[in-house]
């Protein structure tokens, strides 16, 4: 689900020519409807409804001071309501089939504060205790609900950090690479291993965790 038409498609005609299924529902996960629309598509057209990954998130580089109230409201929206709009959609569907597997895309900066990302980190912050009430609330129904808590990752969103602090991209991950004790950023592969970990029966007794995958930046 995106609102990016192009890409989606993109995406699920690349998953199908590697042999798997795949339908694209274009949607903004901000929207109530849009989310309901999806959760019920997935489960006419597939069957069922096991994992739910929430990975939507953006970033808008500012202190609170300087942050424009409209900015505050769209982080919020995109990174945490849109996290309970999937789920209460997607919950009681899974509890009628008799368990499933939530993962949240939350950020090493939902466990520690980072300079000039106020929104971003309150939001992240937020998705921890999110998915920890959640993964209290539902163990009962055999729902299971972990996030995952990436490092930098070469991804456009961390190019457009660069853009928003008015540096050039390659010094920017540079500077990260640098910061980190495995001398680089990730690749968006290395976090979506962790995430199929946790959405698989691998982590079948792992539930209300907060996974870090950052090369070693909370350990340093």
């Amino acid at each position: 689900m995106d609102r990016d038409r192009e890409r989606g498609t993109a995406v699920a005609q690349e998953i199908a020519a590697a042999g798997g299924r795949a339908v694209f529902e274009p949607g903004d996960v901000t929207l109530d409807a849009d989310c309901r629309r999806a959760v019920e598509r997935t489960v006419s057209e597939l069957g069922a409804l096991h994992v739910l990954f929430n990975n939507a998130g953006i970033i808008h580089r500012s202190t609170i001071v300087d942050l424009p109230e409209a900015e505050w409201d769209r982080t919020m929206a995109v990174n945490v309501k849109s996290l309970y709009l999937m789920c209460r959609h997607a919950v009681p569907v899974m509890v009628r089939q008799g368990g499933g597997v939530i993962v949240n895309t939350a950020s090493n900066w939902g466990l520690v504060a980072g300079r000039q990302a106020a929104a971003y980190c309150a939001s992240k912050g937020a998705v921890v205790l999110l998915t920890k009430a959640m993964a209290l609330d539902h163990a009962a129904q055999k729902i299971r609900v972990n996030c995952v808590c990436p490092g930098d990752t070469d991804t456009p969103m961390l190019r457009g950090e660069a853009r928003q602090l008015g540096e050039p991209a390659e010094r920017f991950l540079a500077a990260s690479a640098s910061d980190t004790p495995l001398g680089r950023v990730a690749t968006p592969e290395e976090i979506a291993r962790a995430v199929l970990y946790l959405a698989s029966d691998a982590s079948s007794f792992v539930t209300g965790t907060s996974l870090v995958v950052d090369g070693g930046v909370l350990a340093s």
